[in-house]
């Protein structure tokens, strides 16, 4: 792992190792010798960093040093708050930063509904799909490194991605079956970061198929094999649509996390902790939360057949915690906090870096949110870059913002954005999974009032 020190450390461990060297040339020298203590330098630097890195904390602020109202930052707590007491909404953690300080961090509602105690802002949450951006990263660190391109073809990495086959649905409604034909070409690494392979999660015209191989819908965390092997039989199944020709949201990230152990040489789990999560002091993200965490695990609510909300996954029961442990999910497996998940979108904000530490070249973060699909994604009113959504145009968006912003969200109703020229960071989580219809309106209201809340805009 190579981390990058701030200018304080850097100074500071010269002065160090320059008064040991001195010291040393007439005793530790003699006694252990050069090799040997040139091996202590380098463990006593490693730690060294490593518990700078660890106690990076990230810089606060009040609304107003950031350009923000603090009045109208009590619009959105009165709002939340309200969904909780008159729409039983469960807890949920907002976080809102800006010029890479936090400005607004507040927990509303309870951690469990069937209890008293208030939602804490350390809670961890599952963020499903947010894992994706996660995963997207890693397989452009591995791009820096000389070790892949973006436009090769999957099957230099997994040779089972060599021949592929679409599933054509013939004309006519009332037409049952499929047709196979060879994919028109490969598919590209591009391809799966921008879900344009034509992979879904098993609802396309071969869903039978899918649903025999035991792959499908985007929850693998149960699985009792690993995502090497999973991905492996997808390669065999029928896909939905040609490489390139449409946008089909699926699997993708999934072979990705795959793509990144065959390159790497680690499980995706140990990339991600040693080359992303270790490095930014994201401290709590995991794919399988240990259990001396789980009583900050927040239960998952979803809506029943009468709209109502219930508990969907007790975590004294959950897999995320005592299932097999096998397949790390690079499209939507990881669990992690709202702070957490804020680092992360700062080091993107801040064109690949983080407290003095270097995960990628803001020319790579740049690639990233760029549009990639033009008309595939949306009919090409929002752009679609190598793992999140891109905003083209304010008044095709309909909803506050600015032109460059870039976001995603997750299956349990969590979302985030990061806008570069407002210099804004938002992160929101909740478990909700169906969303009921009283609830449905959230992340919309959400991202409203973060932007109602600016008083100073970087953009005029």
């Amino acid at each position: 792992m190579k981390i990058q020190p701030c200018q304080h450390q850097k100074f500071h461990l010269a002065g160090f190792e320059g008064k040991i060297r001195k010291k040393g040339r007439s005793t530790l020298l003699g006694r252990l010798g050069q090799g040997v203590f040139s091996v202590l330098i380098s463990i006593l630097f490693v730690f060294y960093l490593s518990v700078s890195v660890f106690a990076y904390e990230l810089p606060k602020a009040t609304p107003a040093e950031v350009g923000l109202s603090a009045e109208r930052l009590e619009r959105l707590g009165q709002v939340f708050q309200s969904y909780c007491e008159e729409k039983g909404a469960p807890g949920m953690v907002v976080l809102i930063a800006r010029n890479g300080k936090v400005a607004y961090h507040r927990a509303f509602g309870k951690f469990r509904l069937d209890r008293s105690e208030p939602m804490p802002v350390d809670a961890i949450f599952r963020i499903a799909s947010q894992s994706k951006a996660v995963t997207s990263v890693a397989i452009m660190m591995l791009m820096e490194e000389g070790k892949l391109l973006l436009d090769d073809p999957v099957s230099k990495y997994i040779p089972e991605f060599k021949e592929t086959y679409v599933a054509v649905k013939p004309e006519g409604k009332e037409v049952k079956g499929y047709s196979l034909v060879p994919a028109k070409r490969q598919i590209t690494i591009r391809d799966l970061l921008t879900h344009t392979a034509g992979i879904s999660y098993g609802d396309g015209p071969a869903r039978e198929e899918y649903l025999k191989a035991g792959i499908y819908g985007w929850f693998l965390t149960d699985k009792d094999m690993t995502i090497g092997e999973l991905v492996k039989k997808l390669a065999r199944l029928p896909f939905d649509a040609q490489p390139g020709e449409k946008f089909v949201y699926g699997y993708n990230t999934d072979i990705l996390g795959y793509l990144v152990e065959v390159v790497s040489g680690m499980n995706l789990a140990e990339f991600v902790e040693k080359r992303i999560t270790g490095p930014l002091g994201m401290k709590d993200t995991y794919f399988f939360l240990p259990e001396s965490k789980v009583s900050r695990l927040t239960p998952a609510y979803g809506a029943d057949e009468n709209g109502q909300i219930k508990m969907t996954e007790d975590p004294d029961r959950s897999p995320y915690v005592y299932g097999p442990k096998k397949c790390y999910s690079g499209g939507a497996g990881l669990l992690s906090t709202a702070e957490d998940y804020a680092r992360f979108l700062l080091m993107l904000q801040n064109g690949g870096e983080l407290g003095g530490v270097r995960i990628l070249s803001p020319k790579s973060v740049e690639l990233m949110t760029a549009d990639h699909v033009g008309q595939l994604y949306s009919g090409g009113t929002t752009g679609f870059g190598l793992g999140f959504w891109v905003t083209k145009s304010l008044g095709a968006s309909g909803i506050p913002g600015t032109v460059g912003a870039y976001g995603w969200g997750g299956a349990y109703f969590t979302s985030y954005w990061v806008d570069p020229v407002e210099k804004l960071v938002a992160v929101f989580m909740i478990q909700l999974l169906p969303v009921p219809s009283s609830c449905s309106d959230l992340q919309n209201k959400f991202r409203t009032m973060v932007y109602q809340a600016i008083e100073k805009s970087y953009e005029r």
